[in-house]
C-alpha cells in the first residue's frame, strides 16, 4: 500500500513539474500577465522615447538654440538606443531577460525626474543619450522573453498586441507632452511621465512571471558577433535594413518638423492644438494586424510596396494648406508606414536562414538609425526649403528606394538563374 502511495505521489510530482515547464498559452493567467506587463512597459518606453519630439519648438525658444541643436535631444537618444540594443542583446542571453527589463524601466524613470532640473541644454542632451541606452533594455529583451515563455502557437498573437502597444506609446508620448507643455510646462510633462514610469515599474515587477525556459548562453561573445556579421553577406537582408532606415527617416522627418510648420503662418496653432494631430497614430495601431491579414492574399513584396505607396501618397496630401488635408494626410502616412514596417520586419525574419534573432536586432538598429537621421540630418533641408522641401524629400525617398530594391532583386534573381 505504501509502495502504491509513493508511486502515485511521484507521478503527481512529475505531472506538476511537467506543467510548470510548459510554455504559457492564451488560457493561462500568466499569458495575460505577460501581455499586460510588457504592454505597459512598451507603452512607457515608446512614450518616453518620443516625448521630446513635439516640444522641440519650446526648447528652441527657451534655451535660444537652433533647431539642429534642439533635435539632438531626440536623435542622440536613438544613438544611445542603438548602442544599447547591441550590448543588451548579448548580455540578456547570459544574465536573463527580466533583469534588463526591470533595470530599463526604473533607470529610464529616474532620468525623467532628473531632466527638468537641467539648466543647460547640453546636459539634457547628455541625459537623453543615457536614457536611450536604458530604454533599450525592454526593446532588447521583451520579445526574447515572450518567445521563451509563451507557446509558439500563441506567440504571434502576443507579439501583435505588444507591437500595437509600441504604436500606442509613441502616440501617447507625443500627444500628452505637447498638450501638458502648453497647459503647464515641459518640466511638469516629464514629471507626470516619470510618475507613470514608476507605476509601470511596480506593475511589471509584480506581474511578469519568473523565467522558466531561459537557457543561459555559454557561447563566446565573438561567436555571437560573427552571427551578426554573417547577415551582411545576404543581399536581401541588406536591402531590408536600408529600407528600415529610409522608412523611419521619412516618417520621423515629417513628424519632427510638423510642429514648426503649424506654429507658423497661416496656422499659428498652439502646441496644445498641434498635439491632437498625433492621434493619427491610432491608425498605426491597426496597421500591423491589417498587414498580417493581407499576407494570406498577397505576397510580402506586394504589400510592402503598397504600404510605401500609401505612405508617400499621404506625404503629398499633407502638402495641402487646409487643416483637414493635413489631418487626412497624417492618418494615411501612419497607416502606410506601419503596414510597410511590419511587412519589412517579417521579410527580415524569413530572409535570415540562421541567427534570426541577430537579424531582427540589426533591422532594429537600422530602423532607429533612421530615427536619428530623420531628426537631425534634415534640418538643412528645412532651413533652405521649409515644409515643402521636407515633404517632397520624404515623399520621394521611399518610392525611389523601393524602385532600387525591385531592380536589385530582379538582377539577383537573373544572376541566380544564369
Amino acid at each position: 500500500m505504501l509502495h502504491i502511495s509513493l508511486h502515485i505521489l511521484l507521478l503527481f510530482m512529475n505531472w506538476v513539474f511537467v506543467l510548470s515547464q510548459q510554455e504559457y498559452t492564451i488560457k493561462d493567467a500568466e499569458f495575460w500577465k505577460i501581455i499586460i506587463g510588457l504592454g505597459m512597459a512598451s507603452l512607457f518606453i515608446f512614450a518616453t522615447m518620443y516625448s521630446l519630439q513635439p516640444i522641440l519648438p519650446v526648447f528652441t525658444a527657451e534655451f535660444q538654440i537652433p533647431i539642429s541643436y534642439a533635435s539632438l535631444s531626440v536623435s542622440l537618444t536613438t544613438v544611445g538606443l542603438i548602442i544599447g540594443l547591441v550590448t543588451i542583446g548579448f548580455l540578456s542571453d547570459r544574465q536573463g531577460r527580466l533583469l534588463f527589463i526591470h533595470l530599463s524601466i526604473i533607470s529610464s524613470t529616474l532620468i525623467l525626474f532628473i531632466l527638468p532640473f537641467m539648466e543647460s541644454f547640453g546636459f539634457i542632451i547628455f541625459f537623453r543619450f543615457l536614457q536611450g541606452f536604458t530604454l533599450s533594455g525592454v526593446l532588447g529583451a521583451a520579445l526574447a522573453y515572450m518567445a521563451e515563455e509563451i507557446d509558439q502557437k500563441h506567440f504571434g498573437f502576443a507579439a501583435t498586441l505588444y507591437i500595437s502597444c509600441n504604436s500606442l506609446g509613441g502616440m501617447i508620448g507625443r500627444f500628452f507632452t505637447g498638450y501638458l507643455a502648453e497647459s503647464y510646462s515641459w518640466e511638469v510633462a516629464l514629471f507626470i511621465l516619470g510618475s507613470f514610469g514608476a507605476i509601470t515599474f511596480i506593475l511589471v515587477l509584480f506581474t511578469l512571471p519568473k523565467s522558466k525556459k531561459f537557457i543561459q548562453s555559454s557561447k563566446p561573445i565573438l561567436e555571437d558577433m560573427r552571427g551578426f556579421l554573417v547577415h551582411f553577406k545576404n543581399p536581401l537582408l541588406l536591402l531590408m535594413f536600408g529600407l528600415g532606415i529610409v522608412l523611419q527617416m521619412a516618417f520621423t522627418g515629417m513628424w519632427t518638423f510638423l510642429p514648426f510648420h503649424l506654429l507658423e503662418e497661416p496656422y499659428n496653432l498652439s502646441l496644445q492644438q498641434i498635439s491632437y494631430f498625433y492621434l493619427a497614430y491610432s491608425l498605426g495601431i491597426v496597421g500591423a494586424p491589417i498587414a498580417g491579414w493581407l499576407t494570406a492574399k498577397f505576397s510580402l513584396s506586394q504589400i510592402r510596396v503598397a504600404g510605401v505607396i500609401i505612405l508617400s501618397g499621404g506625404m503629398f496630401i499633407v502638402l495641402g494648406s487646409s487643416i483637414i488635408a493635413i489631418s487626412i494626410g497624417l492618418s494615411v502616412i501612419c497607416l502606410g508606414f506601419f503596414v510597410s514596417h511590419s511587412i519589412t520586419t517579417t521579410t527580415v525574419s524569413q530572409a535570415a536562414t540562421h541567427h534570426k534573432g541577430s537579424a531582427s536586432s540589426l533591422y532594429l538598429v537600422a530602423y532607429y538609425l533612421g530615427v536619428s537621421m530623420g531628426t537631425t540630418l534634415l534640418t538643412p533641408l528645412w532651413d533652405k526649403f521649409g515644409w515643402n522641401g521636407i515633404i517632397l524629400f520624404t515623399a520621394f525617398l521611399p518610392i525611389v528606394y523601393v524602385g532600387i530594391v525591385k531592380i536589385t532583386q530582379a538582377n539577383i534573381k537573373r544572376k541566380a538563374e544564369i
